[in-house]
Order: structure tokens, then sequence, then C-alpha cells
């Protein structure tokens, strides 16, 4: 990615931001968060109240870019091909026809994904890793853009099935809406008359430059002193005293993807330090497991890689090529 590059990225990238925010009002860091992990091709998760707009945030951002949006409400009776989709007979035809579930869309938002069974569940390991879906042995993809916003209700935990570790991994970012501030919630009281409010969001990127912006992230420049930082941040997530199981090489992965397109956000083609910080949390405390005492003791995944972030220094120079 060349400066002139990095420049029409980041300008796609506030217009798109900004256009989400029409509707998803003061909450811009998850705003941010969220288009930087559509753009990394990835899925988000979302651990939220109910009524704080995550079905808003999905609708809006397909409409932004020009897709599709559909919403899975997850419930314990739901069964993998409500998700995937079914294959038919067709008596007239002969022939046994493919069915598409709500998977193939744009962004597509699993809502309170903690309520369906781990069977179920499981049905969205290959879609999110592959972008394509496998039905009585015929694979049919996705599309791009393409991307899972999940949902689970941190208080209510009555009937529900703990996510694996393996679909954990899986999610790029894990992050939260939260409730507005008081002048957010004045504005949304204000032109909160029409529902749903994001109906008529116009588009302003197509979904090929969606795909374009996806690629050009790729070509993000890393110094080796940038990648030695990740590699000592998600090793010493294996060694804190709380964890029992530390980030894997797929989240060390996913944290360059992202700071790759979080800097190309800013208008930068090469990532610095202080994108990995920024993104260090999101990115990885999902990931982290933690021992059963530390969990005991209320010590949370956040607090433990807020601690991590804190004691490993960042570089201050470059370091050789080789």
């Amino acid at each position: 990615m060349n400066p002139e590059q990095a420049r029409w990225f980041g300008e796609n990238f506030a217009n798109l931001v900004a256009n989400v925010e029409r509707v998803i009002m003061g909450k811009t860091e998850a705003v941010r968060l969220a288009v930087t992990c559509m753009l990394a091709e990835g899925h988000l998760l979302l651990e939220d109240y109910p009524g704080t707009g995550k079905t808003t945030l999905a609708r809006a951002i397909a409409q932004s870019v020009q897709g599709t949006n559909s919403r899975i409400q997850f419930t314990p009776d739901l069964l993998p091909s409500d998700v995937t989709g079914v294959t038919i007979f067709d008596q007239k035809s002969g022939e046994f026809e493919f069915h598409q579930g709500p998977i193939f869309a744009s962004i597509v938002l699993a809502d309170e994904i903690n309520r369906a069974s781990p069977k179920t569940q499981s049905a969205l390991l290959e879609v999110m890793e592959e972008a394509r879906v496998t039905v009585d042995g015929k694979s049919y993809q996705v599309g791009q853009p393409f991307m899972v916003i999940a949902t689970q209700n941190p208080i209510e935990q009555a009937g529900t099935y703990r996510l694996p570790e393996a679909q954990l991994d899986r999610f790029l970012m894990k992050t939260t809406l939260g409730y507005p501030d008081h002048d957010a919630t004045m504005r949304i009281l204000a032109t909160g008359g029409s529902r749903p409010r994001s109906t008529a969001l116009p588009a302003v990127l197509s979904t090929s430059q969606v795909a374009e912006m996806a690629q050009l992230a790729a070509s993000v420049h890393i110094e080796s002193a940038v990648f030695d930082y990740i590699a000592r941040l998600t090793e010493a997530t294996r060694h804190a005293d709380e964890v029992r199981l530390g980030v894997s090489v797929r989240g060390a992965l996913a944290l360059v993807r992202s700071t790759r397109v979080w800097a190309a956000s800013l208008g930068r083609h090469f990532v610095v330090p202080d994108d990995v910080k920024m993104l260090a949390i999101p990115c990885l405390a999902h990931r982290l497991i933690l021992d059963p005492e530390a969990e005991f003791n209320g010590v949370q995944a956040v607090d433990v890689m807020a601690e991590v972030v804190g004691s490993v220094p960042p570089p201050t120079e470059r370091q050789p090529a080789g």
C-alpha cells in the first residue's frame, strides 16, 4: 500500500463510519471496531444488554455497503439446517434443490448465540472460517463481504450454553456497545420517531469497493519490531498467573490483520505499536481461558489482558531486517 492508497482507504473508512453513526450515535469506537472487523474479513462478538442497538448496527453496516442483512434468533430448539439451509426434493423436476438459510447474507446478526445447543453453534464454524456452507456433500459460497455479528447477554445465564473455545477463537474481536451517554441519548430520543431508524440509510460504498479495501489492507506494511511486539504480547498471556490457556497463533494472526486495517483507516500505509495496543484487548481478551480459581475470585479476561499490555514494553526503534 502506498500513501495515496492509504489516504483513499482512510477517507472511505471515515465515510462508512460516519454513515453508520447516523443511527448508532455516540459509539464511535465500537462502530470503528465493527467496520475494522468487516474489512479484516473477520467476525464480531458483542456481549451486551438488550436494547443497545446491536440489530441496528448490523442493519446499518449492511445498508452502508449495498449488502444484505439477516437476523437469526438463537433458541434451544434451533437446528443447524435453520441456519445454513436445507436440501428439499422437488417433485416437478425430480431433483433435490438447496434452499439457502439466513446465513447467506452480507451481515448476519446471530442474536443470543449462546442460547442455541452446541450442535447448532458448531454449524457456524465452517462458514465463519471459510465463508462457505457444506450441505449433503456440496459446498456453497456465502459471498463477499460476509460478517457474523453475534450477541450474548451478560446477565441472563439460565438456559444458555457456554460458547466453546474453538468457536470463540473464530471471532476476530469481542467488544460491547453499552448504553449511550446523556447527549447521545437526547439525540436518539429527538430523532427516534420512525422505526426502524436505519430504513432509509444510503449506501456509501459498493460491495466491490469493500472487497478492494479488504484486499488493499492486507498489503499494509508491518516492521519486524512490531511483529516481535505482537509475539511477545501473545507469549506473555500464556505465562500470566490467572491464565490456564493463553492466546493461540490464530489470535496473533487476527491481531495482525486487524492492525493493518486500523492503520489504513487512519490514512497510514504502515502499522505502529499504538495500533497493536489499541486492538490487543478486543482481539485477544476473549481468547484467554482463565484459571477456575481466578474466575471464582471475579478476575476478568479484559483486566488480565490490560495488565499484559501494560507489562510488555512496545518497541522504540526499528529492528534490522532478517
